[in-house]
């Protein structure tokens, strides 16, 4: 199955081990890869995902698409975690509170429009 190495990556990070794959390099990508997207390296390790990120970037979203109808307004937010970046959606915080800088949590919640799994980010308790 295609979404074999991501499936197993999400169900990492809803069980609080989350990960990112790192070549020798120093490199960080995410699964499911087989080889370094910036240097080629085939020789990629597990190395455990910083439990606080810092959000670089967000929208909040008031015309989704179909896949999100259920899910509007919502907050779609990258966030930095060391040598990766990973794309979510906000949760547990309002689109006028959202702010560059604020630091958050990985975690994985259900799409309420098609009942799968999808990465989350909640606010980091400081």
């Amino acid at each position: 199955m295609a979404d074999t190495g991501y499936d197993e990556w999400v169900a990492a990070i809803a069980d609080g081990e989350g990960y990112y794959l790192a070549c020798p390099d120093g490199h960080g990508s995410l699964p499911p890869r087989r080889s370094c997207p910036h240097c080629g390296d085939d020789e990629l390790t597990e190395e455990p995902l910083a439990e606080t990120g810092t959000v670089v970037t967000f929208t909040e979203v008031h015309v989704p698409a179909p896949s999100f109808a259920d899910e509007a307004p919502y907050v779609t937010a990258i966030a930095s975690f060391g040598p990766v970046r990973l794309t979510g959606v906000l949760r547990d915080v309002s689109g006028s509170d959202v702010e560059l800088g604020m630091s958050v949590t990985p975690d994985v919640d259900v799409n309420a429009t098609t009942g799968e799994q999808l990465l989350v980010f909640r606010p980091a308790d400081e």
